[in-house]
């Protein structure tokens, strides 16, 4: 493997201003990629992230875009092509989490995680794969919740991520004759600001974990850069779960 295996490639990341979207930034900038990212609120959070990335010798492109417009993702694709020419990567990170009773959820938090975490999703494939060609990568960044959800409040937020595990496995097959690979990435408890390691739900959810500690943004990151390169071409359709043994 070279030392920076992404070097040529393009990449948009959905949601890179912070925790695990910035650690996927910061990862493929780092592996040479050319990285476009969105953030829908903090410029000067998204600078920072990109002013990082750059400092360690990568090409990124911060792009205010909120994914419950359909045109705002629209238009970060197409300035993402228009920025570095095409596109061979497509990280789909963004989403949102209400955590409740589904009796209790307000009908607008339900549309905005349906809306960000899924339908933005789509949007976004289907818009990224008129400039993919062979060897084009999309990777979904789903939840282990998925498969487990061992605390109730969740059923909303479950049902969102197991949608991107259900379409990764259609898109697949779909894909495929293109030679465009699709996977979904569930990571278990990670340690980011809206989730840290050391927050009021830890030891709940240590306790449910084969691990004694949280996984990291970076750890996510080196997990997305390998399904990007070129080691990993026979992977497609697949739900990977970087959990710290979660569902064990």
């Amino acid at each position: 493997m070279t030392a920076r295996p992404l070097e040529g490639k393009t990449a948009l990341v959905t949601g890179g201003s912070r925790g695990v979207g910035a650690g996927i930034v910061a990862r493929l900038a780092a592996d040479g990629a050319a990285v476009a990212f969105t953030y829908a609120r903090s410029a000067e959070r998204a600078d920072a992230v990109a002013a990082a990335a750059v400092a360690s010798g990568g090409a990124v492109f911060p792009i205010h875009a909120d994914s419950m417009h359909e045109e705002d993702v629209e238009t970060a694709v197409a300035r993402t092509v228009e920025r570095f020419g095409g596109l061979d990567i497509l990280v789909n990170n963004v989403a949102v989490a209400s955590f409740a009773p589904i009796t209790d959820l307000k009908m607008d938090e339900i549309d905005a995680m349906l809306t960000i975490n899924v339908r933005s999703t789509v949007v976004a494939i289907r818009q990224s794969l008129a400039h993919m060609d062979t060897g084009g990568r999309i990777i979904n960044i789903g939840s282990i919740n998925a498969d487990r959800t061992p605390f109730p409040d969740q059923s909303i937020y479950a049902l969102t991520k197991g949608a991107l595990a259900s379409l990764t496995r259609g898109l697949a097959r779909e894909l495929a004759p293109r030679h465009i690979t699709i996977n979904n990435i569930q990571p278990g408890p990670i340690d980011t600001d809206a989730n840290p390691a050391d927050g009021p739900a830890a030891q709940a959810m240590l306790g449910v974990m084969a691990a004694d500690r949280y996984g990291t943004a970076a750890e996510i990151g080196a997990f997305v850069s390998y399904l990007a390169g070129p080691d990993a071409d026979y992977i497609t359709g697949s739900s990977l779960n970087i959990d710290g043994g979660f569902t064990a």
